[in-house]
């Protein structure tokens, strides 16, 4: 069987697991630590307080700090309501591509580390090759920030990560960070036909909302010399607001969820400071003149930092040696580079698959992308010992 084959063959069965973040990867982890077990590699289950969620970090090579993490997340996003053509989780081959959800995100560069171990495991002969496999990457990288605070408290620690998210095997060496909140009003229903009796949840969620908005105006300001990235400043999304339930009744509650894409940290905390002067000082005083007990609380999904693009940068040169790459690019969306970065690992981002069909029905990713990643990782054993 060729390797393109039996990468064809594992990436089918990685998305028949449905990991949709909101169920259990535990499937698609047990699968991944069998082929790692049967390779030889040392492999480590690590399970989330709920028993039904799990990272896993296994290692070929010998014991000892320094080596390269090879990463990537067993979480896919929801099928609902998208008009896929065909099952979602059997995958499906059409002209060169491989449609399914996970192919792209991204399932096939792990199916490419899978289907590449013989190779990995005669590169890590005399330096530690790693693998990091984490859950819940696409509501907050949970499982990435549990993991790393494992690496954090170890005396012997990899110093390199790769993660294979979808970049057209593009080297990528910077990204923006990522920041979502749920943020709850709580307010005191009544009858349409006396406002001010009540306190209305929904108006007081839009006018938090406006501040955000002339926050966003302020970070359009703010935008750093040179910035690379595209948009180059940072940015504030509206993802939802829910609340209400009747044309004449006053909202008792809404609930709003919104995100920000720092370019730079101080960005995140500017625009935290600036929301919760406006809540403590303008609208919780308004509110709690009509109704003592009204509240709006924040809740943070997540708070992920991006990875900051670094002169000396060893994961990327190692991937320029293994893609023959001379330039790297950012990209906006995040990743769990910027948590490897934070506890001194150097991070690059390289993997097959482009973004654009990330999260999409009829996600796909294609045989000649897998190739690539394959070939990538066969470089590995000529370019990686002497690094």
């Amino acid at each position: 069987m060729s390797d393109l084959a039996r990468c064809r063959d594992i990436l089918g069965d990685l998305v028949a697991f449905p990991s949709v973040s909101s169920q259990s990867n535990l499937g698609a982890i047990a699968y991944i630590a069998e082929r790692l077990e049967e390779a030889g590699a040392r492999v480590e289950v690590l399970e989330d307080q709920s028993g039904q969620k799990a990272n896993l970090f296994a290692t070929l090579g010998p014991d000892g700090s320094g080596g390269l993490v090879l990463s990537g997340h067993t979480d896919v996003v929801p099928v609902e309501d998208q008009p896929w053509s065909s099952d979602p989780f059997e995958m499906v081959e059409r002209d060169g591509r491989l449609y399914g959800r996970g192919t792209c995100d991204m399932k096939g560069f792990i199916a490419t580390c899978l289907a590449k171990l013989d190779v990995l495991t005669q590169a890590a002969r005399t330096r530690p090759i790693h693998f990091a496999f984490t859950h819940d990457e696409e509501v907050g990288c949970l499982g990435a920030r549990s993991l790393v605070e494992v690496l954090r408290g170890r005396e012997v620690r990899p110093a390199m990560a790769l993660i294979g998210e979808p970049t057209n095997m593009q080297v990528i060496e910077g990204h923006k960070g990522c920041c979502e909140y749920t943020v709850t009003f709580t307010g005191a229903e009544g009858h349409g036909s006396v406002p001010d009796k009540g306190v209305n949840a929904v108006e007081y969620a839009a006018r938090y909302i406006n501040r955000l908005l002339e926050l966003r105006r302020a970070l359009i300001a703010r935008c750093p010399e040179g910035s690379r990235f595209d948009p180059p400043y940072t940015t504030l999304n509206i993802g939802a607001l829910k609340g209400g339930h009747a044309h004449n009744v006053i909202a008792g509650k809404a609930v709003l969820e919104w995100e920000m894409r720092p370019v730079v940290w101080e960005d995140h905390d500017f625009v935290r400071r600036e929301i919760a002067r406006y809540v403590a000082d303008v609208l919780l005083p308004e509110m709690r003149q009509v109704a003592q007990q009204a509240e709006i609380s924040t809740e943070v999904i997540g708070e992920v930092a991006g990875l900051v693009p670094m002169q000396e940068n060893a994961a990327r040169d190692l991937a320029f040696c293994l893609t023959g790459a001379n330039r790297a690019d950012l990209v906006p969306f995040a990743t769990e580079a910027g948590l490897f970065q934070q506890i001194g690992m150097s991070a690059v981002i390289c993997g097959p698959g482009a973004i654009d069909q990330a999260h999409k029905p009829d996600e796909y990713v294609t045989l000649d992308q897998l190739g690539q990643s394959m070939a990538m990782l066969e470089r590995l054993g000529d370019s990686y010992g002497g690094r």
